[in-house]
């Protein structure tokens, strides 16, 4: 049975990746493709695929694929573009994204009356992050003007980073009752603990990568064959050394890109970054193919209405109120904040923040889980399918008003 799931998923990819240019110019893309893949396939639909992967094996492989990307976008991002186009990135991240968590976190203790309010803002925080993959159609798209794509993709490229300690901290407050005297000072110590060997763990070994890569290119041993494999090492190495160590693999995956790519340079970097970005994409594959195998039927048919309406919400008013906000003064018409708004897709990060969060003791587990679940197939569809038909509207709207 592995080999036929082998061979389904496999003789899919090949196909996609064969058409891919002429799908994604229509009203889809790989992971809603791959996700629809994976539910029409597997267990509740056809049968064929058979999912046998347990929940330990699947949260590493999902860890594993967005310590990639987490390393991979924080070494692409161009940090001179945070000086750049009315400091749109700036805002996004520094005024809109911890509007968005407050949103977020205000809105769910409304809608559920029986969650704790510690769980409301672990469930506002998992859906925070944005996804740089599904946001490919749009950051990728030259009829978006460049202010737009550099900021949308710089915001997806370091929300999620920036997410990863927040998240952290709320989940060191998560102690039974009896316990609660004193969580505030454990949850700072195991805080500052993941955070502190984390970041050394990502500047230690990024810095001394790239002394190394320095001294065996002047001498001639690193062969081009081998090359696009050094910065998924090091990612690897990141993020699995500062978990073995008590830190947080994620957070050491998301400095060490940042250092990485400071180091390396524009023009360099982008040579030894195109393996990480196939290995991610492979990975992710995997990753969505299970979640519509697995969690897309559950969705559509068991989970509350008071799940769908938050997912309704997070990906409309509670994100795009606060992108307004945060791009008030800018100069940006209406249609380009709306748009910028709009297009903050939820995927791989809070996929990978909820299979981590369900290992702590919730008391709204089902609800927070049905809610995450929700609002990323909302996203993946939603998104999906508006990314070109929108850019194409926004083309003769924002030249004037950016340049």
């Amino acid at each position: 049975m592995p080999y036929l799931n082998l061979v389904l998923i496999s003789g899919f990819l090949l196909f996609y990746s064969l058409l891919a240019g002429r799908f994604e110019k229509r009203l889809v893309n790989g992971p809603l493709m791959f996700m629809l893949f994976g539910l029409l396939l597997g267990p509740a639909v056809s049968g064929l695929l058979h999912v046998e992967i347990d929940g330990r094996t699947l949260r590493l492989l999902a860890e594993i694929t967005l310590a990639l990307v987490l390393f991979t976008d924080a070494a692409k991002a161009d940090l001179h573009v945070l000086r750049s186009y009315n400091w749109i990135p700036v805002r996004l991240l520094l005024i809109g994204l911890p509007l968005c968590l407050l949103a977020g976190w205000l809105f769910g203790m409304w809608l559920f009356d029986d969650m704790p309010w510690l769980e409301t803002a672990i469930l506002a925080t998992m859906l925070a992050p944005t996804d740089a993959a599904l946001g490919k159609a749009v950051t990728s798209n030259a009829s978006v003007p460049a202010p737009v794509r550099e900021g949308l993709n710089v915001e997806s490229g370091l929300n999620d980073g920036i997410c990863v300690p927040i998240l952290l901290l709320l989940l060191g407050l998560l102690t039974p009752e009896e316990q609660h005297k004193g969580a505030l000072g454990t949850a700072m110590h195991l805080f500052l603990e993941e955070i502190g060997i984390g970041g050394l763990v990502g500047v230690a070994l990024a810095a001394s990568t790239s002394l190394c890569l320095k001294y065996t290119e002047k001498l001639g041993w690193s062969i081009p064959m081998w090359r696009p494999l050094i910065m998924t090492g090091l990612a690897l190495l990141c993020f699995s050394l500062a978990q073995w160590l008590g830190g947080s693999g994620f957070i050491a995956a998301f400095v060490g890109g940042l250092f990485t790519g400071y180091l390396l340079g524009h023009e360099r970097k982008e040579r030894f970054l195109e393996g990480n970005e196939s290995f991610g994409e492979l990975l992710s594959i995997w990753v969505w193919v299970m979640f519509g195998a697995t969690a897309v039927a559950t969705a559509l048919v068991h989970f509350p209405w008071q799940a769908w309406l938050y997912a309704l919400a997070s990906l409309t008013v509670l994100r795009m109120l606060p992108v307004w906000l945060s791009l008030a003064g800018t100069g940006l018409t209406a249609q380009t904040c709306l748009f910028i708004g709009w297009f903050g897709p939820r995927g791989l990060a809070s996929i990978v923040f909820l299979l981590i969060v369900i290992q702590y003791p919730l008391q709204q587990a089902g609800l927070v889980t049905a809610t995450v679940i929700a609002t990323v197939v909302l996203s993946v569809v939603a998104h999906g399918m508006s990314a070109n038909p929108w850019a194409a509207l926004l083309k003769p709207d924002t030249k004037t008003n950016l340049d």
